[in-house]
């Protein structure tokens, strides 16, 4: 069996090869210029996430690599899981036709805009894994597992969740596309479903969840929701 550390850079390469792809062929060109931006912030930050978590938790690594569609174990979570890569994938793509054809400009201070979104949520997902070694990439209560109640855990319930949806409002943006926010419609009703399903799992199965919910109100917005 290959290694962590092995099995991590491939997925991470893999990962490159895929979303380089998905940016650079519907856009017919390599001159896309807010897309090389993007990739560069994506996988530096990968890099330095990944390097700091095969330095300090290997096994939050190990879940983090088990994920997406095929990796949840109930039907309903491979069906919001399908839906929300679609989603990711039309966030993407949409963007990159985009640019092919025309369809908006965004200014350049917005592109900036957008990029600080997608670090400072990039950032405050590295967070939470410092907060919680149980962050798996897919809807589980493992053995151990315990409620994280502290740092951004203190402020709403789900915190990996905010986090992402920053970096996913900052993405088109940052691609240099009003459009690309049809791929984020079509994507947050499925991250929504499951981050509700997820709360009735943790509800169910993880000792203390119920405390913790009356305890910290809000799931996703401090103040709204």
């Amino acid at each position: 069996m290959a290694t962590l550390s092995t099995r991590t850079w491939t997925s991470v390469a893999a990962l490159a090869v895929v979303m380089a792809g998905l940016l650079f062929l519907p856009a017919g060109s390599l001159r896309y210029w807010q897309a090389w931006v993007y990739l560069a912030l994506f996988f530096g930050l990968t890099i330095a996430v990944t390097l700091d978590l095969l330095r300090r938790d290997r096994a939050l690594l190990e879940r983090r690599l088990k994920g997406g569609p095929a990796a949840e174990s109930r039907p309903l979570q491979r069906l919001l899981m399908l839906g929300a890569s679609i989603g990711f994938i039309a966030l993407l793509v949409i963007p990159a036709l985009d640019f092919r054809s025309g369809w908006s400009r965004v200014p350049l201070p917005l592109v900036g805009l957008g990029d600080v979104l997608f670090v400072v949520g990039f950032g405050l997902i590295a967070r939470v894994y410092r907060e919680n070694t149980y962050s798996a990439a897919t809807v589980q209560v493992v053995p151990g597992q315990v409620v994280i109640s502290t740092g951004p855990y203190a402020v709403v319930r789900h915190p990996m969740y905010a986090s992402a949806l920053l970096y996913l409002v900052g993405t088109p943006p940052s691609l240099g596309s009003w459009w690309g926010y049809l791929g984020l419609a079509f994507m947050l009703p499925f991250l929504l479903l499951r981050l509700l399903d997820e709360e009735r799992v943790l509800a169910r199965e993880l000792p203390g969840y119920d405390d913790y919910q009356r305890k910290v109100r809000y799931r996703l917005v401090p103040g709204l929701w």
